[in-house]
């Protein structure tokens, strides 16, 4: 009897866990490896299919026999065991590439350094309300795995990081979308960005005459890579600037969309306004018109889609007249460049984290024209101190979330906005960014 070919997953959170029950489903011989503690929730998951698994460690020895790893995409390739199976010769790829095999879904796939998430939200809330068999993955929502193991679906709306391209090989793209490249991961790169740049257009490998590509003409990194990268695919690019060649433009308070049809909707009868976001509404408009979905639905939809949880979210309730806004979801400089560039003056802002060799000289102007105090939240918020010190008139540091929002609480008058835009990773106070974001609104519920 041929003895079944293994597949070693490490990792064991969302994407690792649904990758997993995709390969056994595959008729793989399944391992996962994990080398911290597993959540109870995946834990169960796995055990209720009789998948193997270990916590705490990584096996080598066990590893090694693999045909195949699929990895975590938060697991970097200076991490021992990688370059013990890279040592090996054994192929590492992501659960998106593994996924990928065994669908022959739509993939419509975005990647950008900033506005990801929104695009990605509000493609597939189009879709969904054209009635299509849609499904959400990739950096959102369920395992894509997870989904092409146990859905049907007929479309997917994938959410791309570079960690995850980094280990892509032979997906494609049907509907690819390059929101724009600024400087961000760096520590992951080699601190060049051009490595990173190279890491992004990796989503328009191995697509054909028949897939569609979506670039904003006006990120200048993008519009120069375009022009080096010869796909065959058809190239479709909009713009927030006044431009009738491109399949997106916006004149006169109005989004124009033109890809197969002509579609206008003024931008005061949106829900998402900032100049980024017509930009990111007019990429996911032009996807829309790719597949056929009506003008009238692409419309209504650009009408009632509202932001997503932890990005320029404005909380429902004022304190002492003083706004209060997460932002968490800003894990780098340009996010939070967007975020400063919306708001008014007087703003309380909190930022801080893991810097991923952040430059901060695009945020001087804004600091000086808008910050009259910056809460310091983080470890180490020496490089934080050091750019905004002279800049900023009031600078503190917090140690907690707590001690940030007491102190935003104590500085802000009515009329301010405190605003939660870190600029930074989350991972030396908090699980992730939507732990951050999530301890800023009950602490702020809490005042």
């Amino acid at each position: 009897m041929k003895q079944k070919q293994l597949i070693v997953i490490l990792g064991a959170g969302e994407s690792g866990v649904g990758a997993a029950i995709l390969a056994q489903k595959q008729g793989f011989s399944v391992f996962v490896s994990d080398s911290g503690t597993i959540a109870d929730a995946y834990k169960t998951q796995l055990q209720e299919r009789g998948i193997d698994f270990e916590e705490g460690t990584h096996s080598e020895e066990t590893i090694v026999q693999a045909t195949e790893i699929i990895k975590s995409p938060g697991i970097p390739e200076k991490a021992a065991i990688i370059k013990t199976i890279r040592k090996a010769g054994i192929p590492i790829i992501s659960e998106l590439e593994f996924a990928a095999r065994y669908t022959r879904a739509k993939l419509i796939c975005i990647t950008g350094s900033n506005g990801k998430t929104t695009t990605t939200m509000l493609t597939y809330y189009i879709l969904q309300n054209a009635g299509l068999n849609v499904g959400l993955g990739g950096n959102v929502g369920k395992s894509f795995a997870l989904q092409v193991a146990e859905e049907q679906f007929d479309y997917y709306v994938l959410e791309i990081s570079s960690f995850q391209l980094d280990d892509m090989y032979q997906f494609k793209a049907d509907v690819a979308i390059l929101l724009n490249i600024t400087p961000d991961h760096l520590d992951r790169y080699e601190y060049k960005f051009q490595n990173y740049i190279d890491s992004k257009m990796r989503l328009l490998q191995n697509m054909t005459t028949h897939d569609t590509v979506i670039f904003c003409a006006d990120d200048e990194v993008l519009a120069k890579e375009m022009k080096k990268y010869h796909t065959p695919a058809q190239v479709l690019s909009y713009t927030v600037h006044n431009d009738h060649k491109k399949q997106g433009f916006l004149e006169n308070k109005t989004i124009h969309i033109q890809a197969t049809k002509t579609l206008t909707i003024n931008t005061r009868d949106m829900q998402l306004q900032g100049t980024h976001n017509y930009g990111n509404s007019m990429a996911a408009a032009i996807a829309a018109q790719t597949i056929n979905i009506k003008s009238d639905i692409i419309r209504e939809s650009l009408q009632t889609f509202a932001s997503v949880e932890h990005r320029l979210e404005k909380l429902p309730f004022t304190v002492r007249g003083v706004e209060y806004i997460n932002d968490s979801k800003a894990t780098n400089v340009n996010s939070t460049w967007y975020a400063l560039e919306s708001m008014g003056e007087n703003v309380i802002w909190i930022a801080g984290g893991t810097d991923k060799g952040n430059e901060y000289e695009s945020l001087y102007e804004l600091a000086e024209q808008k910050v009259k105090a910056l809460i310091c939240l983080g470890v180490d918020n020496a490089k934080l101190i050091a750019n905004f010190g002279e800049r900023v008139p009031i600078i503190t540091e917090a140690k907690s979330m707590q001690e940030a929002v007491e102190k935003a609480y104590e500085i802000a008058q009515s009329g301010d906005t405190v605003l939660l835009s870190p600029a930074c990773a989350s991972f030396d106070l908090f699980k992730n960014y939507i732990d951050r974001g999530i301890q800023f609104k009950n602490c702020v519920r809490n005042l």
